[in-house]
């Protein structure tokens, strides 16, 4: 068995690009293996910022020799057909066999393919792999980037690594031939090109040249390292594994470092300081012991400086220094003013054509963030509720927001505490994009915000489709199901999207929009989103469709209450069987109501005739009239259950029923010869179905 080894050294690739380079470079191998009857023991692929490589273990030295037999067309067959197939298969008339396989004799030819040297297939085949890397961008360089049919690479190849058991194997991709030398380190490896003897050396090599090859590795010393340069100045670093990913990506041998920056920058908002450091310059926050952020930062290097890093500290002091100078006049530009101030701006920016501006949207969600409070808290002011929801986008016009998006929210929220706005009202309009709702008036704001999203672009037809999802309205969907579950809140959600459908701004071309068809539409749309939420927490989605189905529940919290009674019931003796009788109830209904061309129902008359058997009149016992009234005792008892929300009583309730039904099913033929019997019977059957779907719809359960 044979080691290979293949690396594509270039110039710097950006470190987002590299954990996809790496998993195209092992696809693209291993298919290539495939193709050529190949497998390897082991497949390692690596990526650095310079290198992109791969290291196949256990290869055979050859391929398998492979026979096939392949059939042909028929020996009288046309010449030109005898000819094509004789094309295909390089061989010779009289090098077929003629076979009568029964339906006729035909053409068969006996094909022996030789095994191939390794070495052989890999070099007729990387070329091609190398060539065809995909890469969300590349460029051309050298003399041959005048044409546009030129090697492409991410950054320039500057060498071409292919190794079998030691020996180069020999081709050209790119312009390059391949060979055994590299390079280490930009810095700190040697001058000139280092030879790589084979895989077994291959990392020691790098590593003597200053370059750790797992991405792994290096990220285990940037994270050990980085909180040993913290806890030097008595800090505690912030964790932050995706920068220790992205600083993986950056340098070859990391070697992090700490620095310090004035402290009268910390009058800054702390997110707007972590996000300069992380975004701009992708260095490490440090925290006191308190957890509060402290003037200290981590960079990272690429490099073992003479003088233990100071002067490259110093350097990233000062960018850091001018970084935050900036950041700061954003936010003092912006602490002068007011989200009331900055609203009329929104009137600039539109939400999306035909859908208003953000203005509009504002006050769309104003008004049903105002109707949320009303509904939900009849205690909370709803004119602050709505206020917060005015208030909410306006941030999006600050100068603050315009460099930093990503904290969006974070600092209008910091902009209404400046204003003297209450605890509550400044964390509405800051978790507005998180979907947390910590209390009354941000579940009203960020209830009101996605309702009127998905009402908005549901109106113009942009439904997600497919994986397609480009406005994220499956996580609006989402996030309203976590608003509503997390706080137990009690609403109409049809009532909630009509509102927000009559809070449109129309055009001529939705003219014949149907505002309570779409209502119902989102409600489905959502109910979907519900039904893959509750799969993913181990409830069968099934519950869901058969409670659903009964139509007229749009009170989340109501629907789960009954899906969790449901589930529970339904993994009971009672309930399995209970539901197997009504299935075969259901069933012969469904076959008789079809043949009979009617709907057959309950009646409760002929269960008072006394020529009723015994097996029969205890079935029809659990049909008796209620007391007094005309109606069913087993109908008002569980609609009276399920009115209370006793949904497992009702359950109970029905369990009554299991065995009366599984008696009946032994001992009573339904479809008996006297037609007054067998409707009466067929109108048991009735009532087990009626009595079932007053809490489900049981023929939406799979198995």
């Amino acid at each position: 068995m044979a080691d290979f080894l293949l690396e594509l050294f270039s110039e710097e690739i950006p470190a987002r690009m590299q954990p996809a380079a790496a998993q195209q470079l092992l696809d693209r191998f291993a298919a290539l293996l495939a193709e050529a009857g190949l497998k390897a023991e082991r497949l390692e692929p690596y990526v650095t910022p310079r290198r992109l490589a791969l290291i196949a273990r256990g290869l055979p030295s050859a391929s398998e020799a492979v026979s096939e037999e392949r059939r042909g067309p028929r020996a009288d067959a046309p010449a030109q057909a005898v000819d094509g197939f004789l094309k295909s298969t390089g061989l010779t008339r009289d090098q077929l066999e003629e076979r009568d396989t029964g339906k006729g004799v035909f053409l068969f030819a006996n094909l022996a393919r030789a095994g191939q040297p390794t070495a052989d297939i890999l070099a007729a085949k990387l070329p091609a792999l190398i060539a065809g890397f995909q890469w969300p961008k590349s460029q051309r360089w050298g003399k041959a980037s005048i044409s546009t049919a030129s090697p492409r690479w991410v950054r320039p190849l500057r060498a071409i690594v292919a190794l079998l058991d030691g020996d180069v194997v020999q081709f050209e991709a790119l312009g390059l031939q391949s060979g055994r030398e590299t390079f280490g380190h930009r810095f700190m490896g040697n001058d000139g090109p280092i030879s790589i003897a084979g895989v077994a050396a291959y990392r020691t090599t790098l590593a003597a040249n200053r370059v750790i090859l797992p991405a792994g590795e290096r990220q285990a010393l940037i994270q050990a390292g980085a909180e040993r340069a913290a806890e030097s100045v008595g800090m505690v670093l912030r964790k932050d594994e995706g920068l220790e990913q992205e600083n993986a990506g950056l340098a070859e041998w990391p070697v992090p470092l700490v620095g310090h920056f004035d402290e009268a920058y910390l009058n800054v908002p702390p997110e707007i300081i972590q996000l300069t450091m992380r975004t701009n310059q992708k260095y490490f926050a440090c925290e006191d012991q308190d957890g509060k952020l402290a003037p200290y930062f981590v960079c990272v290097a690429n490099i073992v400086a003479g003088d233990d890093g100071r002067t490259i500290v110093a350097g990233n002091e000062r960018v850091l220094s001018a970084r935050l100078s900036d950041a700061r006049f954003f936010w003092e530009q912006d602490k002068s003013t007011s989200l009331e101030h900055l609203l009329p701006k929104l009137e600039d920016r539109l939400f999306f054509e035909g859908l208003g501006t953000l203005r509009s949207k504002s006050g769309r969600i104003a008004e049903l963030s105002a109707y949320f409070a009303r509904t939900l808290y009849p205690d909370l002011d709803r004119m602050e509720a709505g206020r917060a929801a005015e208030w909410a986008k306006a941030d999006l016009a600050s100068a603050t927001v315009n460099e930093f998006p990503e904290i969006q929210g974070i600092i209008g929220g910091y902009m209404a505490a400046g204003a003297g706005e209450s605890a509550d009202f400044c964390k509405a309009i800051a978790e507005q994009y998180t979907g947390a709702a910590s209390n009354p008036i941000s579940v009203c704001v960020s209830l009101a915000d996605r309702v009127d999203t998905l009402a908005a672009f549901f109106s113009r037809g942009l439904r997600p489709t497919g994986s397609k999802d480009p406005f994220a309205l499956r996580r609006a969907a989402l996030q309203i199901i976590q608003i509503i579950t997390a706080n137990q809140l009690r609403i109409s959600l049809l009532s909630a999207f009509t509102k927000a459908d009559n809070g449109l701004p129309f055009t001529s071309d939705n003219s014949g929009w149907d505002g309570q068809a779409e209502s119902s539409e989102i409600l489905g749309f959502l109910i979907d989103r519900l039904k893959v939420q509750q799969r993913e927490a181990g409830v069968r989605h099934d519950l869901v469709d058969a409670v659903f189905a009964l139509g007229g529940e749009d009170d989340l919290v109501r629907l789960l209450a009954r899906v969790k009674a449901l589930q529970a019931f339904v993994e009971t003796d009672d309930g399995r069987n209970l539901i197997a009788g009504y299935k075969r109830a259901a069933n012969i209904l469904k076959a008789e109501e079809k043949k009979d061309g009617v709907a057959y129902a309950l009646d409760l008359a002929a269960l008072e005739s006394p020529h009723i058997g015994e097996t029969e009149k205890n079935l029809a016992a659990q049909f008796a009239r209620a007391e007094g009234a005309s109606g069913v005792l087993l109908f008002d008892e569980v609609d009276e259950l399920l009115r209370r929300e006793d949904f497992e009583g009702a359950m109970k309730r029905l369990a009554l029923l299991r065995a009366p039904v599984d008696r009946f099913f032994e001992d009573v033929t339904v479809n008996d010869p006297d037609p007054a019997v067998r409707k009466r019977r067929l109108g048991l059957l009735a009532g087990i179905r009626d009595a079932m779907h007053r809490v489900a719809d049981f023929s939406k359960l799979e198995g």
